[in-house]
């Protein structure tokens, strides 16, 4: 696949890692997302999909 046809997928941080597990705090991490209301475009992978299913409940994808 070219870099154009590479789907991709919006993330945006909306809930605060504060008082929840170490592991869902540095899932937000891996996913590049550290501050509230942040957003990052990332390759739609697996993985990502796994990560952003992890943390659902603080993130918003669209």
């Amino acid at each position: 696949m070219s870099d154009a046809t590479k789907k991709t997928v919006k993330v945006t941080q909306v809930g605060s890692p504060i008082g929840r597990k170490p592991g869902q705090r540095e899932t937000l991490i891996g996913l590049g997302l550290n501050k509230m209301h942040r957003s990052r475009e990332l390759e739609d992978t697996p993985a990502v999909q796994g990560m952003i299913r992890k943390v659902a409940h603080l993130v918003k994808v669209g």
